[in-house]
């Protein structure tokens, strides 16, 4: 999700300042938690044994559980989802790397209990999770995503932690939290048939869980690196119903006749652009962090336009998330914004 230059450090946990009294807690989200984005510092991690802090430690009852893990992960169109599968879409994406069988499994393990804290999250904020968001994260394989682009390095071994936070992916950008993006999907309420628009493509996850469940998923990247490596990492999947591009999010993307039932924003605006109103479907809903950059009191935005046309707003949870760059940041508010668009907390 999203992106800022030079701000996240290279192949450490990316959190936010003062994380413990605004993170995303399983179960629970109070006036006091945030979901999770794009930060401007790194956590403060401590030192452990090697062996404590080897993510690929792995005991008996691990190896079972990862071999029951492997009998309903992820099938792709290439067949289920195994190490060497896992390797050779690596190596068609553009970013070669090898895993033992061994460091495979412990990943697969942690994805069972990292599976049963969403369901449980989700289940504790919205009274019920939706399964079609839990199937998204069951076939979307997270190991994939856990990239650290500048330095061409896969961090694979990362995936499903214990304490879900946002990791570092090079060029200032991070993969979010897996619970953030969790919230985030299920509150966006995507269907099937349901074209998608995200701004601020980042790892590629997000785009990827709305393939899981929609006709047609697309993504803006505006750091060209990225947007341009990240746009390489579909296909390996077999997600050809993903399509990305480098550019300025701020104008959306006109060219998709039709428009969207979902637009997601992963970068905090100052408010909503005017084009993206322009290019949401009747029915369709928003979400969109809006404040100032770099300050507390950041809200996360719901829009939906009814069969009229008519936008209405309300206001979700708090968050902290980087700036919406480029336009954004030198264009003034427009004099005549969407009835529904509010002013910056």
């Amino acid at each position: 999700m999203g992106a800022q230059r030079r701000v996240l450090g290279r192949g450490y946990a990316a959190c936010q300042p003062d994380r413990g009294a605004i993170r995303l807690r399983p179960g629970v989200v109070d006036r006091c938690d945030a979901l999770c984005g794009h930060v401007p510092r790194l956590s403060l991690r401590p030192k452990v044994s090697p062996v404590a802090a080897s993510p690929y430690r792995l005991t008996r009852r691990g190896l079972l559980a990862a071999a029951g893990c492997a009998a309903i992960g992820p099938a792709l169109a290439a067949g289920p989802w195994t190490r060497d599968a896992y390797q050779e879409a690596m190596r068609k994406s553009g970013r070669p790397t090898e895993l033992t069988d061994a460091q495979f499994n412990a990943i697969q393990a942690r994805k069972i209990t990292a599976m049963r804290r969403i369901e449980t999250y989700l289940n504790d904020r919205f009274g019920a999770a939706d399964p079609a968001v839990l199937r998204a994260f069951q076939e979307v394989p997270r190991e994939y995503f856990h990239y650290l682009y500048p330095d061409r390095r896969s961090q694979s071994g990362l995936a499903y932690e214990d304490d879900p936070k946002p990791w570092a992916l090079g060029y200032g950008s991070a993969l979010s939290d897996y619970l953030g993006q969790a919230y985030m999907t299920q509150v966006c309420k995507p269907a099937p048939g349901d074209v998608t628009l995200e701004i601020g493509t980042g790892s590629g996850f997000q785009s990827s869980l709305l393939s899981r469940i929609v006709a047609r998923s697309y993504s803006i990247e505006i750091i060209e690196p990225l947007g341009q490596a990240v746009g390489k990492i579909f296909a390996p999947l077999g997600y050809d119903n993903v399509e990305t591009r480098v550019g300025d999010g701020y104008f959306g993307w006109p060219e998709v006749r039709g428009g969207f039932d979902v637009i997601i924003v992963t970068c905090a605006a100052q408010y909503a652009p005017p084009e993206l109103f322009k290019q949401l479907k009747p029915g369709g809903r928003m979400l969109i962090p809006i404040g100032q950059p770099f300050k507390r009191g950041q809200l996360l935005y719901v829009y939906t336009k009814d069969e009229d046309g008519k936008v209405r707003s309300r206001k979700d949870v708090g968050v902290f998330f980087i700036p919406m760059t480029g336009t954004m940041m030198n264009r003034p508010k427009p004099a005549s914004p969407a009835a529904a668009d509010p002013p910056a907390p």
